[in-house]
């Protein structure tokens, strides 16, 4: 059976640059994918987001000049600016088609984004 699953990732950047979005993207991303065995042929739409200090480029972009997201459907957002909440973040969503179990999806936490999901250690 085929079901529809959300796999979560966000990762922390240094500097809000053009570079460090790129970098970012592509890292998460690729990470994401590989964890979960994805192709881009099963990824029904993502969702970006970026903390309000980031602002410099669009990771959309970049998941389909670096990683084949040329087919898929993708829209950027900036997260809430919630006090005290994690800085310098970028979120995705990817909405994804698969055989796997709820439990089954990974969901990916990089640098000082794990702190996000603690649980999932």
């Amino acid at each position: 059976m085929i079901y529809s699953r959300g796999v979560r990732g966000a990762i922390t950047l240094t500097s809000n640059t053009k570079e460090e979005i790129k970098s970012a993207t592509i890292e998460l991303l690729k990470e994401m994918l590989k964890e979960n065995e994805i192709s881009t042929n099963d990824i029904s739409f993502a969702i970006f987001t970026l903390t309000d200090d980031l602002n410099a480029d669009f990771p959309a972009k970049y998941a389909r000049l670096e990683c084949g997201f040329n087919n898929v459907a993708m829209m950027c957002y900036h997260e809430l600016n919630v006090p005290n909440s994690l800085k310098m973040c970028l979120r995705i969503l990817l909405n994804i088609n698969t055989t796997k179990k709820q439990n089954e999806i990974k969901h990916i936490y990089l640098k000082d984004a794990s702190i996000l999901r603690q649980d999932l250690k």
